[in-house]
């Protein structure tokens, strides 16, 4: 799929940009979505360009703003006139213990999970369809086995699994949609304990942490396997099927 694009949500950082990365290094046109992280954006896009000139673009916006999806839509279809592939990987990840939920917390983990990918490809159906292309959703193997304290964001990524099942029915046979839930992929931004490491790798079958590697893995197999759509695809070491997963 050389000089296919694609265009990536929250592509700017941690698994997003490897993704970026791999892509680009493909030979995929690339378009980098962001909201806040404006340098590593610029950074990652420079130099995926000195790489392979105009082969990289970005694109700014808040997903759970429609005007701004739509902005984001358009600015992506500017930038090499058409998009191949859709990958919502973009994620607002915080806890919410029950009592101290409110409206703002709500919003941002539901805009940013699902509103965004769900009108986003509604909003690049078009050029998608004409491309035979595919949307692939970065979902989380809690959907299964709810983080504790993190209500709003297992609802969020729930959801999404399932506008990935329903688009892949409604979508056909133009559209594929999958999904990949990753396992524990990075260590969390926040700081966590030698004793919180141990007990999350406790809770790991294969007992090691993955990595973006292994996400994009994930994502070649399901650009490339073209009978398959609706699947998500489990990426997590075994922690969805290990019964202290929950942890």
């Amino acid at each position: 799929m050389t000089g296919s694009v694609a265009l990536v949500t929250g592509g700017a950082r941690r698994i997003g940009a490897h993704l970026v990365k791999s892509l680009h290094q493909r030979g995929w046109r690339v378009i980098i979505h962001f909201h806040e992280s404006d340098d590593e954006a610029l950074e990652l896009c420079q130099a995926l360009n000195k790489v392979r000139p105009a082969s990289a673009a970005q694109v700014q916006g808040n997903l759970c703003n429609l005007n701004d999806i739509r902005k984001i839509a358009s600015k992506a279809l500017d930038a090499f006139g058409q998009v191949d592939v859709l990958i919502n990987n973009a994620s607002s990840f915080f806890p919410t213990p029950i009592g101290d939920i409110d409206n703002t917390q709500w919003d941002l983990l539901m805009g940013s999970n699902v509103k965004g990918a769900l009108f986003l490809s509604q909003a690049l159906h078009d050029t998608l369809k004409e491309q035979k292309g595919l949307i692939l959703n970065l979902v989380d193997m809690h959907i299964d086995r709810p983080l504790p304290n993190h209500s709003v964001y297992c609802a969020a990524k729930s959801a999404l699994a399932s506008v990935t099942r329903s688009l892949a029915g409604e979508l056909a046979p133009s559209v594929r949609v999958n999904g990949i839930a990753p396992g524990a992929i990075l260590w969390p931004e926040r700081t966590m304990s030698e004793a919180e490491k141990n007990a999350l790798l406790a809770s790991i079958p294969l007992n090691k942490l993955g990595s973006p590697e292994v996400i994009a893995h994930a994502m070649h197999y399901l650009l490339e396997a073209s009978y398959v759509t609706g699947q998500i695809l489990y990426v997590d070491g075994g922690r969805s099927i290990a019964s202290n997963a929950s942890a």
